[in-house]
């Protein structure tokens, strides 16, 4: 079903991309819309076991793409640096495909969107709690379950 990647030498394990898919600050969530078009939108993310989660308004062009065809790409950039000299670049990457869907249980809902605090408000956990408890039926939240996901590392 999934293609192989090309250059196995610069293939990491799926440990190491499940780190630097947990670290990375944001990643391209990519869809396709109902008359076939891609759709690619940066968002935060919080990664817990094998599933992104995100939250998003409660209605817009990638909810509607995301109703129309759940299947998804996801891909996250870590470090990167040009090398002029050797017309190359380092850099680490994940790519992952996978099925989106609403959360549509309270609790996993409430529990995705506090990781979603913890990952980018670490100080603020119980003011995040208070924020998420007054914009619960503000927001939607999405999972990607993970299907297949590779890592890549190019050292030069």
């Amino acid at each position: 079903m999934f293609r192989p990647m090309r250059r196995m030498d610069k293939a990491m394990d799926e440990e190491a991309a499940l780190e630097l898919l947990k670290r990375c600050e944001y990643g391209v969530l990519s869809t396709v819309g109902g008359k076939g078009y891609p759709y690619g939108v940066p968002v935060n993310y919080a990664l817990k076991n094998r599933v992104i989660y995100f939250h998003c308004a409660t209605e817009g062009h990638k909810l509607d793409n995301i109703l129309e065809n759940p299947k998804v790409s996801f891909c996250v950039v870590g470090d990167t640096e040009i090398i002029s000299k050797n017309f190359s670049t380092k850099y680490e990457s994940v790519i992952l495909f996978g099925n989106a869907s609403l959360v549509e249980d309270d609790n996993e809902k409430k529990e995705a969107l506090l990781e979603i605090i913890k990952k980018y408000s670490p100080d603020y956990i119980e003011s995040g709690k208070k924020y998420i408890a007054s914009d619960f039926n503000k927001t939607k939240v999405v999972k990607v379950e993970i299907e297949h996901l590779t890592g890549k590392i190019a050292k030069e």
